[in-house]
């Protein structure tokens, strides 16, 4: 029997007042392409644009979720709501996020100002689902301060996230190659803020060093942010009020800047693309069979017309 669903202005509304239910419930809307998605988008556009998005993203193994986590607690510490989007690989029998809600982050589960959801990437390699943006959409109207998105780590193509967030962070850790991973990953070219987890361990010099001699090679405008490199434990909660106050210096550089309006501008853009391409490749999924494309189709083959001006016709014709 199908989960009957609240009328969506009740939802957004009971979001906005801080029921973690609702926010669960608008984000499966989502997630699950209801035919509600767009009614949900419409209510929610004039709460939206106020969170400060973070992407937090490294190769698997650099400690991402210990320190989504630890900054959880270091925001929760100043009062500001906090939602984190943590995006999982897809489970190959269901499509849902193998990990879960993140054994590591249920020391938030009781906290009111916390949201925690994972999200399934279902096969997508940028590690992020296609659903992120409007999933941040609810998190953002639903009034939360600060968004966290913990990317699956997948390598070279972990640079989406940049075109997403706000702020990217990218954690690397000693004794993992994390060097040649930089310069091969592309990673100098969206991280915002560079954090060096795991400093207890051996080789975290050679780590700091690598990257700075990168970072130095990196071409950059006058005037323009030059990322921060920083050292942290974050099993032991060491160096994370740093990296706080880094996030947050970078903020107030962007908004000093322009920089934060032309961010978010640039993923309105994208966003509105993608919704555009998605709904013009349904529709020329129905042209497969469709009569129209038959007789342009033997009008090229008996070469009454070149397949470029069928094609134009075609379009003209939707």
């Amino acid at each position: 029997m199908p989960r009957r669903t609240a009328p969506v202005g009740e939802l957004v509304g009971r979001a906005r007042e801080g029921d973690s239910r609702a926010v669960a419930r608008l984000i499966s809307l989502v997630e699950d392409e209801s035919p509600l998605l767009r009614e949900v988008m419409a209510e929610l556009a004039p709460y939206a644009g106020h969170a400060h998005i973070v992407g937090i993203t490294g190769s698997p193994g650099v400690g991402k979720s210990t320190s989504t986590s630890a900054l959880v607690s270091a925001y929760r510490e100043t009062g500001k709501r906090v939602g984190v989007l943590a995006v999982d690989p897809s489970s190959p029998f269901s499509g849902g996020a193998l990990l879960g809600d993140r054994v590591r982050m249920q020391d938030h589960a009781t906290d009111r100002g916390v949201f925690i959801r994972s999200m399934a990437s279902r096969g997508h390699l940028g590690g992020l689902s296609w659903s992120t943006p409007q999933a941040l959409r609810v998190l953002d109207a639903a009034g939360f301060d600060v968004v966290l998105v913990e990317t699956v780590g997948v390598g070279q193509s972990e640079v989406e996230i940049a075109g997403m967030a706000d702020t990217t962070l990218v954690l690397l850790a000693p004794g993992m190659g994390d060097g040649i991973q930089a310069a091969k990953a592309g990673i100098l070219e969206v991280g915002d803020i560079y954090v060096v987890n795991k400093a207890d361990r051996d080789g975290v010099q050679s780590v700091t060093r690598d990257l700075r001699s990168m970072l130095a090679l990196a071409e950059r405008s006058e005037g323009a942010w030059s990322p921060p490199i920083l050292k942290t434990v974050a099993s032991r909660n060491e160096g994370v009020a740093e990296v706080v106050q880094a996030i947050e210096d970078r903020l107030e550089w962007m908004r000093g800047n322009g920089v934060l309006t032309e961010r978010r501008r640039s993923r309105a853009r994208d966003e509105i693309e993608a919704i555009a391409t998605t709904a013009l490749r349904a529709r020329f999924a129905h042209l497969h069979g469709d009569a129209r494309l038959d007789v342009l189709a033997a009008k090229v083959a008996d070469g009454g017309t070149d397949p470029y001006s069928a094609a134009d016709e075609l379009i003209a014709a939707l």
